[in-house]
C-alpha cells in the first residue's frame, strides 16, 4: 500500500515538474516566453518553441502593481543579459515597469530571471513545487538557468513575453 501511493505521487509530481506544451506569440527572431497558466517558460525562435522549462513564480500570483506586493508582471519587457548572481548564481533582468506602467504609477525593481536560491540547490525540480519569488520567473537548476542566458545571448532574445 505504501509503495503504491508513494509511485502514486512520484507520477504527479514527475507529471506537474515536466514542462507544458506551450505556443510561442508569433513573432520573427528570438523571444523568450512565459505562461503563468502552465509555469512554463519557452525558449523562442521564429515563434516555435525550441526548448521548454518549468517555472515557479511570484509568491502572491500575478499581476504585478508594487514595489515589493510578491507578484510576477504580466506583459511584454525588455530581457537584459544575464549576469552573475550571488543569491541565484545567473539573473537576466526584465525591464519592468516599462515606462507606460510607471507613468501609470507601477512600481517595483529587480525582476528577473533566475536560477535557484543558493540554498535550495540541492532540490533540483522539487524546487519549482510551489511559487516562492518575489516577483521573478524562477527556473529550478543552474544548468537551466545556463541555458537559458545562452540562448538570449546567441540568439540576441532582447524580449520576454509574460501571459
Amino acid at each position: 500500500m505504501v509503495a503504491a501511493v508513494a509511485f502514486a505521487l512520484g507520477v504527479a509530481a514527475y507529471a506537474w515538474l515536466r514542462p507544458a506544451s506551450i505556443e510561442c506569440e508569433p513573432r520573427r527572431g528570438a523571444s523568450v516566453f512565459v505562461s503563468t497558466d502552465r509555469h512554463t517558460l519557452a525558449l523562442c525562435e521564429d515563434g516555435r518553441a525550441v526548448a521548454r522549462y518549468r517555472v515557479r513564480l511570484g509568491r502572491r500570483g500575478v499581476g504585478k502593481e508594487r514595489e515589493g506586493d510578491g507578484k510576477t508582471p504580466l506583459g511584454t519587457y525588455p530581457l537584459g543579459a544575464a549576469r552573475p548572481s550571488a543569491a541565484y548564481g545567473l539573473f537576466a533582468p526584465i525591464g519592468y515597469p516599462t515606462p507606460e506602467q510607471a507613468a501609470r504609477g507601477l512600481t517595483g525593481s529587480a525582476v528577473g530571471i533566475h536560477g535557484p536560491g543558493r540554498s535550495a540547490r540541492a532540490f533540483g525540480p522539487l524546487v519549482n513545487l510551489a511559487d516562492t519569488t518575489d516577483g521573478c520567473v524562477g527556473l529550478a537548476t543552474d544548468r537551466e538557468m545556463a541555458e537559458v542566458a545562452d540562448f538570449v545571448r546567441a540568439r540576441h532574445a532582447a524580449v520576454v513575453v509574460v501571459r
